[in-house]
């Protein structure tokens, strides 16, 4: 049996938006550790160091971000960060992600009813 899948569209998921969100948001000083920071201040929500590389990964391989090595510094004990950048791509899939969001979530109530 074959499957055709015309017009498929691979959406984003919530941590990967997350991901993007906080590295638009802090711009040039967009790297790993502070994403982390600002994915936990701002959703209230841990961030574990491997979920965050490893989503990073999976966004420069969608062609969604790009990273490279900065400058080691002393405050990190001589060890250089992960920086990162967000692509035209990865700002049109996160701008497509939030788009949904709105449309789906218009004209749903968040009122808790008791049925009770």
């Amino acid at each position: 049996m074959f499957c055709f899948y015309h017009n498929v569209i691979e959406m984003l998921g919530e941590f990967e938006y997350f991901i993007l969100t906080a590295a638009a948001r802090l711009g040039e000083a967009a790297y790993g550790a502070a994403i982390r920071q600002e994915i936990e201040a701002t959703t209230g929500r841990r961030c574990s160091i491997g979920a965050l590389y490893t989503t990073l990964d999976r966004l420069e391989s969608k062609g969604m971000l790009k990273t490279w090595m900065g400058d080691a510094t002393a405050q990190r004990g001589g060890r250089a960060k992960r920086m990162v950048c967000v692509t035209a791509k990865g700002i049109r899939e996160a701008a497509a992600f939030y788009d949904a969001v709105r449309r789906v979530s218009r004209g749903a109530s968040w009122q808790m009813v008791d049925n009770s």
